[in-house]
């Protein structure tokens, strides 16, 4: 690719995007603009792909609302999204988790993912035990 267009993306590219995987429930805010009033509408599922790389990476939430699945594809550094919130983290073991759309209620859950911190994952050393000499 030419030098003059990866500067250009590099430029539009967001750094407050958190960094979340497939199979985790985020919360989307989008700016929508109607007429001349802009509001903030938050829009809440699973993620069920994520394609593409740099500035045209998208990812793809599905959500069920009123009874009916409704999935909506957002490009991950689109100047329409003000913020993304990861709510819970999924536990799954594919990359794209397209058999959700003919699940329901139960089968469609996913298994939560919780993440181990540096202090927590450290082994813990066994109390000391002194040994007295008999002899």
């Amino acid at each position: 690719m030419d030098s003059r267009i990866q500067a250009i993306e590099q430029a539009q590219l967001k750094s407050d995007r958190p960094t979340f995987r497939v199979g985790d429930t985020v919360r989307v805010f989008v700016r929508i603009t109607e007429e001349e009033k802009t509001r903030i509408q938050p829009y809440e599922g699973v993620v069920i792909s994520r394609k593409g790389g740099s500035l045209r990476e998208t990812f793809s939430v599905r959500r069920i609302s009123y009874g009916e699945g409704v999935e909506r594809t957002f490009l991950l550094h689109s100047p329409f999204i003000e913020k993304v919130l990861v709510v819970k983290q999924g536990n799954v073991r594919r990359a794209k988790l397209y058999y959700l759309r003919k699940k329901v209620g139960k089968g469609a859950r996913i298994e939560q993912r919780f993440e181990e911190t540096a202090e927590s994952a450290a082994p813990v050393s066994p109390p000391s035990v002194t040994q007295s000499s008999a002899s």
